[in-house]
């Protein structure tokens, strides 16, 4: 029964669409965006008959009534799972979560919320949001909306969001339990903006640090503006992260490379069997094209981050260091579906300025992790899968390779006990962030008081009373609980206290937490502060061409 139900269900959706496109753009029978007839989409006239014989069939004679909807989403995804696999169907609903994401922005009161023991706590109030402004602040309890008490066993992250968000403008009134004292707090909602430039600081004292998490519409502008704070500091040289950040705009990314290479040189280019190749070329010389930069990737950068990585290695701008990227270097454009959602559908391949694809092959996609654990590749450079056919020469004469990904020009190993499996094991099961909350909860008043890491550290709750917290959230879960040794006491307090950090002064401010003892942040700080890396002319900085020639000791990937 499997075997047929995909085929049919698919070629009674073509049918079904062809009947339903007899108005806007469609009407002609022309496709707007490609100029080929609806009869040539569909391979002639015997192809349109057999589909419309079918179709027919099912709706008259099939024995039971079915769900026209349904049949259609699934025949869409039957037809979507035969191409590649980032070109897919997103439903009206799917569509406009993914667009808060992307274009930077939602519409609500402006919290970062978790449930706790069936309560809404706010872990922060995001800055300039509603909730700030009003005075809202982490460790508040929202328990009524609009005089309606909204705590216990229903209350879960859906209820959450429809109680909450809505059209700006709009008013909500919110009952606070601060420390048992009962607030009441009216809001006007607003439109919430999403960072994706989550963390900008100093590593060194000319070098700064930015970490981006994705490639979204205000992306750009917000990396240009954390660049002039960083030099406002100091800073003349730059670590970029992007490890698991999974892509975004492609737009995003060309400004973003704008502001580092000279004019006229190549960023990235597409090209596809009916997408003629378009070139993307910096247009003027950037301003932090003196800058010595290094990119972080790991095998969860994907798309943007790629073309980002891939740029800066073949234009020998600066050095790539991790682990070789994921491999996703297809172009999507996006047709709305009358009355539904979206098509994103895959219409060109990017390649880096050398000629170098990024797509990886298909096989074993979703398991691409595993495939490279299982080969080594994520603990020896010399286990990535680099062929000599598709070397590629830079400027400078360095190799670079296709094939899938970017490979680093500093290799990284993946530290598996970097975060213990004990530690691990708290993380995904959210008993160390809700200990975090009921820790902060219960010392309140003592980190109020706290104005810099080490004021945390000093506290007397911190030396005696973390353990026995996530103890607590732990066994309340239901979790088995055994007592850490010392280097997982030492890598748990890390994370907990990056977590405390984030609560009280925000995202970028656990970052700085995070990279202390970062191998890949320490490997890019002793790339940018090796002189003889880079080389500086006409106001502009490259790598000097013997950056990282060979050497068995430099964990490259054989440059």
């Amino acid at each position: 029964m499997k075997n047929w139900q995909p085929m049919g269900l698919a070629l009674a959706l073509v049918v079904g669409l062809w009947l339903g496109r007899g108005c806007g753009a469609w009407e002609s029978g022309q496709d707007p965006s490609r100029g080929r007839s609806f009869h040539e989409h569909l391979g002639g006239s015997g192809d349109q008959a057999r589909l419309m014989n079918v179709l027919h069939r099912i709706e008259d004679l099939y024995v039971d009534t079915f769900d026209r909807t349904l049949l259609v989403d699934v025949a869409i995804e039957a037809m979507l799972d035969e191409l590649d696999p980032h070109t897919v169907y997103f439903s009206g609903e799917e569509l406009a979560s993914m667009s808060e994401n992307m274009e930077g922005n939602f519409e609500g009161i402006g919290v970062e919320f978790l449930i706790q023991q069936d309560t809404l706590m706010v872990v922060t109030a995001i800055p300039g949001g509603p909730s700030e402004k009003a005075g809202i602040r982490a460790g508040d309890r929202i328990v009524a909306v609009e005089g309606v008490p909204i705590s216990g066993p229903e209350l879960d992250n859906s209820r959450v969001m429809k109680l909450l968000k809505g059209p700006r403008g709009t008013e909500v009134n919110l009952g606070i339990d601060r420390r048992d004292a009962m607030l009441q707090v009216h809001l006007i909602r607003d439109r919430i903006p999403i960072q994706s430039v989550v963390a900008s600081f100093m590593l060194e004292e000319e070098v700064g640090y930015v970490k981006a998490i994705r490639f979204a519409a205000n992306t750009a502008e917000e990396f240009e503006g954390a660049l002039f704070s960083l030099a406002a500091q100091g800073a003349t040289s730059l670590v970029l992260d992007l490890r698991g950040n999974g892509g975004g705009y492609l737009n995003a990314v060309v400004d973003m490379l704008d502001l580092f290479l000279d004019e006229g040189q190549t960023m990235v280019y597409t090209e596809g069997k009916s997408s003629p190749r378009r070139n993307y070329i910096s247009r003027h010389q950037g301003p932090y094209s003196d800058w010595p930069v290094v990119v972080l990737v790991d095998e969860g950068s994907a798309s943007a981050s790629e073309i980002f990585a891939g740029a800066v290695q073949d234009n020998d701008r600066g050095l790539v260091v991790g682990r070789r990227t994921f491999g996703k270097g297809l172009v999507q454009e996006e047709f709305p579906v009358p009355g539904s959602g979206a098509l994103r559908l895959t219409v060109a391949r990017f390649y880096t300025p050398t000629g170098r694809a990024i797509q990886k092959p298909y096989e074993a996609y979703e398991e691409d992790f595993d495939v490279r654990l299982a080969s080594g590749e994520l603990y020896h450079a010399d286990s990535m899968p680099l062929v000599d056919s598709l070397k590629y020469i830079t400027p400078m004469g360095r190799e670079v390779f296709g094939g899938g990904g970017i490979a680093p020009d500093v290799f990284v190993a993946w530290d598996s006990t970097g975060t213990s499996g004990w530690v691990s094991e708290w993380i995904w099961t959210g008993v160390l962030r809700d200990a975090v909350f009921s820790w902060m909860d219960r010392h309140r008043s003592d980190l109020e008081s706290c104005h810099a890491v080490r004021d945390i550290e000093s506290l007397g709750a911190w030396s005696n009373d973390v353990l026995a917290v996530v103890r607590e959230e732990a066994e309340r879960g239901g979790w088995s609980w055994r007592n850490p040794d010392g280097e997982e006491e030492a890598k748990l307090r890390h994370r907990f206290l990056a977590q405390v950090v984030r609560t009280l002064w925000g995202e970028s401010a656990s970052y700085e937490v995070l990279m202390d003892g970062d191998e890949a942040v320490a490997r890019a700080l002793h790339a940018l502060t090796e002189e003889s890396n880079f080389t500086q002319a006409n106001g502009a900085v490259s790598l000097n061409p013997t950056t990282l020639e060979f050497n068995p000791n430099n964990d490259s990937h054989g440059f």
